[in-house]
């Protein structure tokens, strides 16, 4: 796969747009820790008397890893957050990488899971896990208590968080005018009205989710979203005892059409939910039948919580324009297949302030649009091929019942585990080994061709 020639992709199709052709270059492991390689463009103005100011919007593990490394990095920084103590409905698994990349304290990690059970629709349960080593394990986190760690770690290093509904900005009026966000901001008292501010910057960084304002600011166009409906449920602690290192994953037209239903240890309940792109308004009917599937083990359970909130499917057609880009689910950084979003929000937001401070020598000059295009040269070339392939895997899997039978069989192969589990936890395209990457394609084309038949003989015995 290192060898394809990339493009920028607009969703998971590449773009003819010949202004947004990058060229490949081999990934580094660059940390904002490191000193900066200086590339500000020769043209920028030299600030005087102040340093670059940035917003940035939303206070999740985008904006929080992007406030970090700004304030870090000379640059005065304002992170803008509505619900400090937000609760987003997430299954919230974190891969092993990101303990250690954002030196996350392990006390904030509820479970570290290193059993799963992959679930068909037949109830045939595949253990998954067999490959991972002594100190391996993915994480499992409630977002709330992630995300205010790193808006409070931005905050220690100089960033200045404000309680406050971002509602629009004025676009700069020449080259290096400022922009002009309006907002309106909360003393933290339940039920205030707030009290409407406007805020000057050099730069933005919409890290707001999926309903993204800043995205809407800026025309960044549309993209198709999943809904996610979960339930926490705190069940009794003999029930408990089961999911101490266990995670579940169900796949069936019952639980989702088009995603998987889901069991994730916390660290008194467990999180129980499900998604779908294609039946939004059947989402608690896939929830139910969620919760039925994992009935036996989370009988005598009591629902502490029901939340729900839309995920983004692919990147938005336009990720930057001028001095504004986006990250996280703003940007639509969340892979098919597996719905995984905090890692690629978390880097997203950290790779783009990084382009910003090198672009400006640490906030003293002013920034422009080909600074942060780095950051979506770089993102593009490291992650669109696991943006494929799971995408490709979603269209061929997830499409039907007996290739979501062919799914969970094929998960019971050491060498998928094994490749899987290296690629998910250190987030790098594991190359393979060619002996068994053929007999892989052998078994999975066994599979898909008895998945086939079984369809065929299904639809012969219902009509």
């Amino acid at each position: 796969m290192a060898s394809i020639s990339l493009r920028t992709f607009t969703g998971l199709r590449q773009s003819p747009d010949k202004g947004h052709q990058f060229a490949i270059q081999k990934p580094t492991k660059a940390h904002f820790r490191k000193a900066h390689q200086i590339v500000a463009s020769k043209t920028s103005t030299k600030l005087s008397d102040r340093n670059l100011r940035v917003a940035v919007i939303g206070g999740g593990p985008a904006g929080g890893s992007a406030a970090e490394t700004l304030a870090k990095g000379g640059v005065e920084t304002f992170l803008i957050e509505r619900k400090l103590d937000n609760c987003k409905p997430c299954g919230g698994a974190i891969p092993l990488c990101m303990v250690g990349e954002f030196d996350l304290p392990l006390d904030i990690i509820d479970r570290k899971v290193t059993k799963m059970k992959m679930i068909s629709p037949s109830n045939v349960a595949v253990d998954i896990g067999r490959t991972l080593k002594p100190h391996e394990y993915i994480g499992m986190v409630r977002r709330e208590i992630l995300d205010a760690y790193l808006r409070d770690r931005a905050a220690e290093n100089g960033a200045k968080v404000i309680n406050g509904l971002f509602l629009k900005m004025d676009m700069p009026k020449d080259r290096n005018a400022p922009y002009v966000l309006h907002f309106t901001e909360y003393n933290g008292t339940k039920g205030g009205v707030g009290e409407k501010r406007t805020l000057e910057v050099d730069a933005v960084i919409g890290a707001d989710g999926a309903n993204s304002k800043v995205a809407k600011s800026i025309n960044a166009g549309d993209y198709d979203y999943a809904i996610a409906f979960q339930e926490r449920i705190r069940i009794p602690d003999d029930r408990m005892a089961y999911y101490e290192n266990l995670a579940e994953m169900y796949v069936g037209d019952d639980v989702s059409p088009d995603f998987y239903g889901w069991v994730f240890p916390k660290c008194d309940h467990v999180a129980v939910g499900t998604g779908t792109v294609t039946h939004k308004g059947d989402i608690k009917k896939f929830q139910l039948a969620t919760r039925n599937r994992a009935r036996d083990k989370i009988l005598g359970g009591q629902i502490i919580r029901v939340e729900a909130h839309p995920i983004p499917e692919h990147p938005r057609p336009r990720r930057l324009s001028g001095r504004v880009a986006l990250v996280g689910d703003a940007a639509g950084y969340v892979t098919k297949c597996s719905g995984e979003g905090i890692y690629f929000a978390a880097k997203s937001g950290r790779m783009c302030a990084e382009a910003i401070v090198e672009g400006s020598e640490n906030g003293k000059r002013m920034v422009e649009e080909s600074d942060l295009r780095k950051y979506l040269e770089k993102w593009d070339k490291t992650y669109w091929p696991t943006y494929k392939v799971l995408d490709v895997l979603q269209k061929v899997f997830y499409r039907s019942n007996p290739a979501r039978e062919a799914f969970v069989e094929m998960c019971a192969d050491e060498y998928v585990q094994k490749m899987t589990f290296d690629s998910y936890l250190y987030k790098t395209v594991v190359p393979g080994n060619p002996l068994e990457d053929l007999k892989l394609a052998v078994n999975t084309i066994g599979s898909l061709v008895r998945a086939n038949a079984l369809r065929r003989e299904m639809e012969r015995l219902s009509s």
